[in-house]
């Protein structure tokens, strides 16, 4: 059967109950909503991560309001960047006495996952972008695969932080050695003559060749930043889940600590100056153990 086809079939269901869920949502006996309102990413910002954002709390029927957009936020608007996903962070508490949310929010999540399956069929990335694009025109596939993440339990707490991913890469030595040696072929990307560039990167060189042949080497490179959802049942027993949707609560408990998500500052909130030493700073590379 043709791929497109099946995408699109795939997606109209997903579709369907995401419709399902945002009528069943609005009518539903919800406690409190609080939504998290983050700056848009223009086109000419998608390369350049924020050292700071700003969060703009926003509450009740407002909130619930954009809550209920979020879940179906799932193509790309002229304005906005395509590169850099939007996030949805917020809380909905809501009573689910017959499980009618849980169930659909379940409902929703394998959908979602048979949609994410069926894209990675595909075993090109070429052939997977046109064959998308060509069943759902504008479709942003990775908001597509958003789980949307719930708690069904009584837990004492729920907060939100922010999270620093990072992207790794594994590499031997003798591979750090050819990426030094094509940098310092490179025109000057700082502040300083050519010169001080050539001493810097020669510096670093030195400090990998040190290395035994055998060393493992790799990159950790930190990637955008992300809210987190902070789950908290004891001291021991907790969880986080991403933040970049709604996390939805179904029948709180009365005591339950609910926390918003704070201002990012990236000279506060930087993991990597807290929990790395890396042997090459400018391209985080780092001794694997």
């Amino acid at each position: 059967m043709n791929i497109n086809f099946l995408i699109k079939a795939q997606f109209d269901l997903l579709q369907n109950h995401l419709e399902l869920f945002s009528k069943e949502l609005e009518t539903a006996d919800v406690i409190a909503a609080n939504y998290y309102d983050l700056p848009n990413y223009e086109k000419d910002q998608e390369h350049t991560a924020p050292e700071e954002i700003l969060v703009h709390e926003i509450t009740g029927q407002e909130a619930l309001k954009k809550i209920v957009f979020a879940f179906s936020d799932l193509f790309l608007s002229s304005e906005k960047s395509g590169k850099v996903l939007t996030r949805h962070p917020g809380i909905v508490l809501v009573n689910d006495k017959f499980k009618h949310l849980q169930n659909r929010i379940n409902s929703i999540n394998i959908e979602k996952a048979k949609f994410k399956e069926l894209i990675l069929s595909i075993p090109n990335n070429d052939a997977r972008f046109e064959a998308v694009h060509s069943a759902i025109p504008n479709l942003i596939t990775l908001a597509a695969y958003r789980k949307i993440h719930f708690e069904s339990e009584s837990p004492y707490s729920i907060r939100f932080s922010w999270m620093k991913k990072h992207a790794t890469k594994t590499l031997t030595k003798d591979t750090a050695l050819e990426m030094l040696e094509r940098s310092s072929k490179y025109s000057n990307p700082r502040a300083i003559d050519q010169e001080s560039w050539l001493k810097a990167v020669e510096s670093e060189r030195m400090r990998v060749a040190s290395l035994g042949s055998d060393s493992k080497l790799r990159i950790r490179r930190p990637t955008r930043v992300t809210p987190e959802v902070n789950v908290r049942f004891t001291a021991t027993n907790r969880y986080h889940v991403s933040g970049a949707l709604p996390f939805v609560m179904l029948n709180p408990n009365k005591k339950l600590k609910v926390g918003s998500l704070p201002n990012y500052d990236s000279k506060v909130n930087d993991p990597r100056k807290k929990e790395y030493n890396f042997l090459v700073d400018r391209i985080y590379l780092e001794r694997k153990e």
